[in-house]
């Protein structure tokens, strides 16, 4: 399969309606997503589940409206896709939560295979740290 710009925005669309689970069926259940940084959600994640626990549940935590992510660039060359991302959430203390990212992303027949993922360490330090997960 070839992976075109159409088909990564395509996929990425399902995460700015707020449709992760239509996202995380075009991801590999064993997926090697490493989050880059020092924050609270960074490491590495052998697994979509270990992924999504790690991450995308915690925030579901603290932000009601979940973390949307709105594709902004996307560049892709062969299996490999460069993609931008924004979120625009606010969370349960009404912190804005304006973050931006970037994921390398994998791919192997259609299917998200790897990413490696850079975002706003320090926002997401300070999400966390004025929304404490234990009181979410």
């Amino acid at each position: 399969m070839t992976i075109t710009a159409e088909y990564v925005q395509g996929i990425f669309k399902q995460l700015e309606q707020g449709d992760g689970s239509a996202f995380f069926d075009h991801v590999a259940e064993d997926v090697d997503w490493t989050v880059m940084g020092t924050h609270p959600l960074a490491g590495h994640y052998p697994s979509k589940k270990a992924f999504i626990d790690g991450t995308f549940a915690k925030l579901d935590k603290v932000l009601p409206d979940g973390a949307r992510l709105r594709l902004e660039h996307c560049i892709v060359a062969g299996d490999q896709a460069v993609v931008e991302l924004h979120a625009m959430s606010t969370a349960l203390n009404g912190l804005r939560f304006d973050n931006r990212y970037c994921w390398i992303v994998y791919f192997q027949d259609g299917r998200i295979v790897r990413v490696r993922a850079y975002l706003d360490s320090a926002l997401v330090e300070r999400l966390l740290r004025e929304n404490p997960i234990a009181q979410a």
